[in-house]
């Protein structure tokens, strides 16, 4: 009794580490990628089903730290495979997104720079899928638990996909602050070269004054 007691323990083990292999492997789905956005740049993700969740956030790395208020930013149009535009924002130096996609098939995701300045986007998008009761019933396959399981993944992937989009907005405020530290020296040079000039010019008059005064005494 007590062996086939160990036997059945040693046969559970790979039945719970198949499905936490498989939860692993679901993990890599998403992309995450730089694109130096001058005018128009555009990347693809394909979405095999319909009624995916797409999400993803984008950051502007390079971004210029003397953006005005009324600066136009970073433009984002998300165009379905029928030509229909699904999502969209405008003048964002970094945000978040999500949609449902309306169709399976090809996506663009187009980012415009009206500045034409070239700009850095740190850009992460992932396609995510649960099974529902449909798909429940048309795969014999499928049960509970990879439904359990494909929501923890989901779970998994949106703790993943904030930690890189805080990473990437901690690499442009440090960019931020290293602009800011090179400008303040470049200014201060600056401002320190003009005060040894308006020295020099103030000695080189005062001394053609005194000799102007002592020629002029002399005489």
């Amino acid at each position: 009794m007590e062996r086939r007691g160990r036997r059945r323990g040693s046969i559970a083990f790979p039945e719970i580490l198949f499905p936490l292999l498989l939860l692993a492997t679901y993990l890599h789905r998403g992309a995450a990628l730089s694109v130096t956005v001058t005018d128009v740049e555009c990347v693809y993700e394909y979405v095999p089903y319909e009624g995916d969740t797409v999400s993803g956030n984008f950051v502007v790395v390079d971004h210029d730290i003397f953006w005005s208020s009324d600066h136009p930013g970073i433009d984002l149009v998300v165009t379905s495979p029928g030509g229909n535009t699904v999502y969209s924002l405008k003048g964002k130096s970094g945000e978040k997104f999500e949609f449902k996609a309306p169709r399976p098939g090809m996506y663009k995701f187009c980012f415009h720079n009206p500045y034409g300045a070239p700009e850095t986007v740190s850009f992460h998008i992932h396609v995510g899928h649960i099974p529902n009761e449909h798909d429940l019933a048309k795969d014999e396959h499928l049960d509970p638990i990879n439904v359990k399981i494909a929501q923890l993944r989901e779970a998994l992937e949106s703790v993943t996909a904030e930690q890189k989009y805080l990473k990437a907005r901690e690499a442009r405020h440090r960019h931020t602050n290293e602009s800011t530290r090179r400008r303040l020296i470049f200014y201060t040079l600056i401002e320190y070269l003009a005060l040894v000039c308006a020295s020099i010019l103030q000695v080189v008059y005062i001394r053609r004054l005194f000799s102007k005064t002592v020629a002029y005494n002399r005489v």
